[in-house]
């Protein structure tokens, strides 16, 4: 296994819509798969997709969300191959995102509380699969980049974006007192 080099913000490859993958089955694909894996966890990264390596196909990858892993503490990965996901519900939620191709940045993303997903895995098996919380904003997230969108298109505002640790000291903070305000007041 290799770890690759991980494309970042600039490069036209991280705007390119991806090409499915033909051969499933090619010994090319799960190599990039193990590679892919690889790199994401140097990186301490929880998802990553094709063109963020360079690799224009439809491959997205993702820590697997139990709530019993293994009590090894074994990192479990999904891959995903030619994926396609649909929202189950119209509820959003706001959250703060990160990407392996931003780093050290983050943006105040809406995605959908509730998806499904399929694809295939590296042996060809199908995957069909309900997420929420953490793991469908993650499969949305890695989904983007398979079509070319990065999150900062998706920001709920375009000063919700910045370096994490601004992000860490003015936003969270500054919403987390203005909600213990609105608490202190309301009683």
């Amino acid at each position: 296994m290799s770890i690759l080099k991980i494309s970042r913000l600039g490069h036209p490859i991280l705007l390119e819509k991806t090409n499915p993958v033909q051969n499933i089955l090619d010994n090319e694909i799960k190599k990039i798969i193990y590679d892919m894996s690889e790199t994401m966890i140097d990186a301490k990264g929880i998802g990553l997709a094709a063109p963020q390596v360079y690799i224009n196909k439809q491959i997205m990858i993702f820590r697997t969300f139990n709530e019993d892993h293994d009590k090894n503490n074994e990192i479990k990965i999904t891959a995903l191959i030619n994926p396609k996901i649909s929202k189950i519900t119209n509820e959003t939620d706001e959250q703060w995102e990160g990407c392996l191709s931003i780093p050290g940045m983050l943006g105040l993303v809406k995605r959908y509380k509730k998806i499904k997903y399929e694809g295939l895995d590296m042996n060809g098996n199908i995957i069909k699969k309900e997420a929420e919380g953490l793991e469908a904003r993650v499969v949305q997230h890695e989904y983007d980049h398979l079509m070319g969108i990065l999150y900062t298109s998706r920001l709920v505002d375009e000063k919700a974006f910045g370096f994490s640790e601004e992000i860490e000291d003015f936003w969270k903070n500054q919403n987390k007192d203005k909600k213990d305000n609105n608490e202190l007041n309301s009683n």
